[in-house]
């Protein structure tokens, strides 16, 4: 490959993050109604039809930041997960480390996990960010245990309807540690 190929790839590569970065920015600022292709070319000072090179519309940019939050949340809950070995422990410290990224990022949880997208869950199309996430919740339970999956994914779904619930102000936010002690209680203790 020429060295002036890899430069244009190289400066492709940084305006697709730099529009992805700006929109995340611009919805944190302003909400996702605030994100659209006119504003965000101002704000990356490219014109619309550039940024129609890296995305087809706002669905786009939507998915690609919410690829970029999977990977951060995956890497949170790897760290959580790492720092405390025991499995019942580790799911606690997972499901805290879950619950502290939605509220300390309500906008991209929005992005991940509320507005529309065409990401697939549980599906050989998954992406390898949001499978890692699945994992670190897998992780936390016995690998010789063939449900070890389905707790994986009852316990991502109860902490996900929790920071649904309480974002939206249905169950009050003040009592997610006895929510998330009650949960991790009833997984961990599940009978063989």
């Amino acid at each position: 490959m020429s060295v002036t190929k890899e430069r244009r790839e190289r400066e492709r590569a940084q305006r697709h993050q730099l529009i992805i970065t700006a929109a995340r920015e611009l919805a944190e600022a302003e909400g996702w109604e605030a994100v659209t292709t006119r504003r965000l070319a101002e704000r990356v000072e490219y014109s619309q039809p550039v940024l129609y090179s890296h995305f087809s519309g706002k669905d786009a940019i939507v998915r690609a930041v919410a690829l970029d939050g999977f990977a951060e949340l995956a890497d949170r809950l790897r760290r959580a997960r790492l720092a405390a070995p025991e499995p019942r422990r580790a799911l606690h410290a997972v499901g805290r480390a879950y619950l502290d990224f939605a509220a300390e990022r309500p906008v991209l949880y929005q992005a991940m996990f509320v507005m529309p997208t065409d990401v697939k869950f549980a599906h050989a199309e998954t992406p390898p960010q949001l499978r890692a996430g699945f994992e670190e919740f897998a992780a936390c339970f016995r690998a010789d245990d063939d449900r070890r999956e389905l707790f994986a994914e009852v316990a991502w779904s109860a902490l996900h309807g929790i920071v649904v619930l309480a974002e939206s102000g249905r169950i009050p936010p003040d009592r997610q540690d006895d929510r998330l002690d009650l949960l991790i209680t009833r997984l961990a203790d599940t009978p063989d």
